[in-house]
């Protein structure tokens, strides 16, 4: 079983430029993203949050359920749900403005234990910078990475959600000896202000570096540095692209019985290839088509 810990949203998406273009509801947020993708995927997932009982909250509930992904370690919360405004450039790329005050997914407490079988637990976005759920996933994560549980964090930096940079900088670097695989975006690592090496000095297994449509890069602490490049693809858009390399990487670790940090030593450079592009190849569908739909495994070779 892989644990997604982490926010649900509303992502409101343009069908055209400009700021007054009509906006289409659909299901997102980073850690949301990545348990709908394991599980259409095929991998055993539970998602563990707080979602609103609103509309919008049902209607999260029924994607992680029709993805086959367990909902019994979902709190839920009479708050409304957060809304993220996404703004698509002429290249697909996608920024974002929130609302996130007052909102259900804020209010999340860590649960007393994990779930029963849980073989790695993913975190990332909003919900590691909005208090006070910042720092019950927070907790969560160092008690996971106590019990010798493989973690997985991906900042997915929203900087518009940070009023102090030097202090979340701070924060993140805090939680990599409790971090058993970083992965992050180009633009992360370079707001981030770090590089690879120094992450992994500080204790992560292996590093991924995404770099759009240039591909995935996988840093490891040998001083291996294993590299694919992007799937060439039409690009709609790019919401849920990140996450779904999330996802990918995890499913493909955990068919190959790699989520530990020897297995992931033991991966060498055609191990890594296959799962580098096994994880270009997901995001490529992912970015083909609007909004964050994650590929089914039919839809993809096996890892």
């Amino acid at each position: 079983m892989i644990v997604v810990a982490g926010e649900a949203l509303i992502d409101l998406v343009p069908g055209e430029p400009g700021a007054l273009a009509a906006l289409t509801p659909r299901r997102g947020g980073g850690p949301y993203n990545t348990a709908v993708a394991l599980g259409r995927l095929g991998s055993p997932a539970t998602f563990c949050s707080r979602i609103s009982r609103d509309a919008f909250g049902e209607a999260l509930i029924d994607g992680l359920r029709e993805a086959g992904v367990d909902v019994a370690s979902v709190q839920r919360g009479a708050e409304p749900t957060t809304l993220a405004v996404a703004s698509i450039a002429e290249n697909g790329s996608a920024s974002y403005s929130f609302y996130v005050e007052g909102t259900a997914d804020r209010l999340f407490s860590a649960p007393g234990r994990l779930p029963e079988g849980t073989r790695a637990v993913s975190f990332g976005t909003c919900s590691l910078v909005l208090e006070p759920g910042a720092s019950a996933y927070e907790e969560l994560m160092r008690d996971a990475s106590a019990q010798g549980v493989f973690t997985a964090l991906d900042p997915n930096i929203r900087a518009v959600l940070i009023p102090d940079p030097d202090a979340y900088r701070a924060r993140f670097k805090s939680w990599l000896p409790s971090v058993s695989l970083l992965k992050l975006s180009e633009e992360d690592a370079e707001w981030l202000g770090g590089t690879p090496r120094e992450w992994l000095a500080c204790g992560p297994s292996a590093v991924v570096v995404t770099r759009g449509g240039d591909g995935l890069t996988a840093y490891t602490r040998d001083g291996g540095e294993h590299s694919v490049p992007g799937e060439p693809v039409d690009v709609v858009d790019t919401i849920g692209a990140g996450d779904t390399v999330n996802a990918a990487l995890l499913h493909g670790l955990a068919a190959r019985d790699a989520l530990s940090a020897a297995a992931v030593a033991g991966l060498g450079a055609d191990g890594w290839g296959e799962l580098l592009r096994f994880a270009a190849r997901a995001a490529a569908i992912t970015c083909s088509r609007a909004g964050a739909e994650p590929p089914y495994a039919h839809e993809l070779n096996a890892p």
